[in-house]
């Protein structure tokens, strides 16, 4: 084991060796450092790759990945999905990819992955839950790396890598925060953000985390205790209790908070749902 990879072991947040894993392996320099580390850190690794059919050079991705997978001994599985060019393309190809991916796959993101997403989550208008970004753990090992470490590693051990030319096209918002946003604020502060970034991260998911036991203690449907409450409390609680299918936005948490007040008799929630307020009780129904 070379020194390099034992430093990177180091922080790195992998399960107990001997552990039977699965790993997202797209061929970029990320994933290919995961599943080398796996490997030397013990694991019993399954590489899973994905092909999104979106490049027609994509069924190279499949070779260097086998290729490597080979080398370590390390069972490939392949995956092919079909997404159309269009709008939402990120978000579609992503939902797709872990359709099909097993729910206990490792990835490779790491802290420069985490603070763009965090950055991400912040254009969104998200609170503390959007701001912790990805939560560490065994899941996404590689968290507390650089993206400069991986590509080291890799360069290290010569190992060919995917280079995804659309990781390129700043017309998508993550890419146009790494090539352009992060370099700039880099610039502005006079200090390399990323490190900065992920520890507020682990800040906002700490209190994150508490806020949600605290919440968790109150009754979202009783409109007193509801209203005598912590407003943050208050609205995490409702956020909570309405968040099927989707969780509520904003605007939507205040007019609830109002009926509880009594200042609203009820209020449209969206998808023919509304809240009334009866005989001091918050009441979830259709909308009349």
């Amino acid at each position: 084991m070379s020194q390099l990879i034992a430093e990177l072991l180091a922080q790195c947040t992998f399960p107990p060796s001997a552990t039977p894993v699965s790993c997202a392996v797209s061929g970029g320099a990320d994933s290919m450092a995961l599943m080398v580390l796996a490997v030397n850190h013990g694991l019993h690794v399954t590489a899973h790759h994905v092909n999104h059919s979106l490049r027609d050079d994509s069924d190279t991705d499949v070779e260097l990945v086998s290729s490597l997978a080979q080398q370590l001994g390390v069972e490939v599985v392949l995956h092919r999905v079909s997404i159309e060019h269009g709008a939402n393309l990120e978000a579609r190809a992503r939902s797709a990819r872990y359709g099909v991916l097993p729910s206990d796959i490792m990835t490779g993101h790491t802290a420069d992955d985490q603070a763009e997403t965090m950055l991400i989550n912040l254009m969104r208008g998200a609170a503390t839950q959007g701001l912790s970004a990805m939560t560490p753990g065994i899941c996404r090992p590689l968290l507390q790396l650089r993206r400069t470490d991986t590509h080291a590693l890799c360069a290290e051990l010569d190992i060919s890598v995917v280079h995804d030319h659309t990781n390129d096209d700043t017309s998508y918002l993550r890419n146009n925060i790494r090539h352009n946003l992060l370099p700039a604020m880099n610039t502005m502060s006079q200090r390399d953000l990323v490190p900065i970034l992920t520890r507020a991260a682990n800040v906002m998911r700490d209190d994150n985390e508490l806020l949600d036991i605290l919440a968790a203690a109150l009754d979202p449907t009783d409109a007193v205790a509801l209203t005598a409450a912590p407003i943050a409390l208050a609205r995490r609680a409702l956020r909570t209790w309405l968040s099927h299918p989707y969780p509520p936005d904003q605007a939507t948490i205040e007019r609830v908070l109002m009926v509880a007040s009594g200042a609203r008799l009820a209020c449209d929630i969206g998808g023919g749902r509304e809240i009334r307020r009866s005989k001091q009780r918050l009441v979830l129904g259709s909308v009349r």
